[in-house]
């Protein structure tokens, strides 16, 4: 397992920074209740985009992968994140979310051969913990169905994840290729269910526009290429505890935009977010690689073709 330099968990960490902005665009300049809308904008066209443009296709058993890829990172995902948005405050919305790690940690150990550290379960809960006070207010009003939407995406986002992780990509892709599939077959599965249930707004304004264009290019096209980027580079408990960063960005976009008050215990929940992610990057970073030393030249061709 590689170590998780400095650069990779920056430049990894800014996806999820700026989907902490979802909360926020959702709310203000999205048409309202169309979670299935606003999920298909936002997949599809940048997935036409990146295939056309990188002539990228599945082969053989890369149709079943990337369309199980597809919906748990993209199709599925984008539709429950959404609808939880819409049923909780955002606050709510990204604390049901924290327990996506603990997912990631439980499914790791059958699909990727890692074991469960003390570390790791420490670390879930100072992330949880400090998620609660950054988010949690006294006003704050929950619905079971926002909650278990919640769950549901932090489960598919966590299959995702360990299962990107698990398969890789197809040789011969590269990066932008492979998020352009992805996100392509998630807008699809998403596409007939957003006509037949939803169906087409009546008008669009244009700052219903200016949303969706900022989720299918930003929270989309560049900030999926991005995270699968820092899968296939670091490992995935680390890559996973990035997510935490989503809503430390969200609670302070609130304060700056929305005019919402920050206190300090507020302030005390964005130490701890960010004492998990160093808390499980540290032990990963320091341990070596299981057989480095046994490297060998085809591999690290290998390695390299894969990179963009």
């Amino acid at each position: 397992m590689a170590k998780a330099s400095p650069r990779d968990l920056f430049i990894t960490a800014l996806a999820p920074m700026v989907w902490g902005s979802t909360y926020l665009v959702t709310t203000q300049f999205l048409p309202a209740d169309r979670p299935l809308l606003a999920a298909t904008v936002r997949a599809l066209p940048a997935g036409i985009v990146l295939m056309l443009v990188t002539r990228t296709w599945p082969r053989g058993t890369w149709w079943f992968k990337a369309a199980a890829l597809g919906a748990l990172n993209i199709g599925l995902f984008f539709f429950l994140l959404f609808f939880t948005a819409y049923q909780l405050p955002g606050g709510l919305a990204a604390l049901v979310g924290s327990i996506q790690p603990l997912f990631v940690l439980l499914l790791g150990v059958p699909l990727l051969g890692e074991r469960i550290r003390m570390t790791h379960v420490v670390a879930c809960a100072v992330g949880a913990a400090g998620v609660g006070l950054l988010v949690l207010r006294s006003d704050a009003t929950l619905t079971v169905i926002g909650v278990l939407a919640g769950i549901a995406a932090a489960l598919s986002m966590a299959a995702g994840i360990v299962l990107t992780k698990r398969w890789e990509r197809p040789d011969g892709v590269g990066l932008l290729g492979f998020t352009g599939m992805q996100l392509a077959m998630g807008g699809v599965m998403l596409l007939p269910v957003t006509l037949l249930i939803e169906g087409l707004p009546g008008s669009v304004s244009a700052s219903n526009l200016g949303g969706f264009a900022y989720l299918s290019v930003i929270g989309a096209l560049v900030a999926y290429a991005v995270w699968f980027r820092g899968i296939q580079r670091l490992p995935t408990m680390v890559v996973s505890f990035l997510g935490f960063l989503s809503p430390l960005v969200a609670t302070v976009l609130g304060f700056v935009f929305l005019g919402e008050a920050l206190s300090g215990w507020q302030l005390v929940g964005a130490v701890l977010v960010l004492g998990s992610v160093f808390l499980v990057q540290r032990p990963m970073a320091n341990a070596r690689p299981s057989g480095a030393s046994t490297t060998t030249a085809s591999t690290v061709r290998r390695s390299l073709s894969r990179t963009n």
